[in-house]
């Protein structure tokens, strides 16, 4: 008897489901180094025991005390979020990156509030002006229990070159399982909004702060 084979649907079913697996990983890594994803960050201590960890990086030629400004008015109705405002409009986010700096929107404090749309925002848990910024909160609009708790931290790290390392982590923790699907969902769309996020900051912060 000759040697049984593999039926080629199962292979194929094994090779995607492995392609799946790298390609998750390197969306939930991308741009950062590994000593990045394993260390900890400002506001790792909110949700120890997240489910779901996104850790992205980029380079910034740019001081982090030119990187910090575009940081401290992140939010709707402030600066921006230097992403795809059309497509976030879409969702009736009323989103509008600011170009430039404005100094009415650079103080930022624990408990201050930054929004993802009018009716959506996360809490500043913590900050250190030029160094990190973190939001935490539970999102889901209009509901009294939101299906997952969230933080979202942003630190600048001197490069030793006159730059800026820029790192973005989100963590996501649930109590239900149902919601898993969900945050992986969530987790795919991030990866496309922080990528361009982590551009337009880089952008602005390259061709000088522009002050109105």
């Amino acid at each position: 008897m000759g040697a049984r084979t593999t039926p080629a649907p199962l292979v194929a079913l094994t090779v995607a489901a492995a392609a799946a697996v790298a390609l998750r990983r390197t969306l939930l890594r991308w741009g950062a180094s590994p000593e990045e994803v394993a260390a900890s960050l400002p506001g790792d201590e909110i949700l120890p025991d997240a489910g779901v960890v996104a850790t992205r990086a980029s380079d910034v030629a740019a001081p982090p005390e030119e990187v910090w400004p575009w940081l401290a008015q992140l939010g709707q109705g402030r600066g921006g979020f230097y992403t795809y405002d059309a497509l976030e409009n879409l969702a009736g986010c009323d989103i509008h990156s600011a170009e430039t700096v404005v100094a009415a929107w650079q103080d930022v404090a624990v408990g201050d509030q930054v929004r993802l749309a009018p009716e959506l925002g996360l809490d500043v848990a913590d900050v250190r002006a030029g160094e990190h910024l973190v939001l935490h909160g539970g999102v889901a609009p209009g509901t009294a229990s939101p299906p997952y708790d969230f933080t979202w931290a942003f630190v600048l790290r001197p490069d030793g070159d006159g730059g800026t390392r820029l790192v973005v982590r989100e963590r996501y923790r649930t109590a239900h399982h149902w919601v898993r699907p969900l945050l992986e969902a969530v987790s795919l769309v991030s990866f496309v909004m922080t990528e361009r996020m982590l551009r337009g900051i880089r952008e602005r912060a390259e061709r000088g702060t522009v002050r109105p």
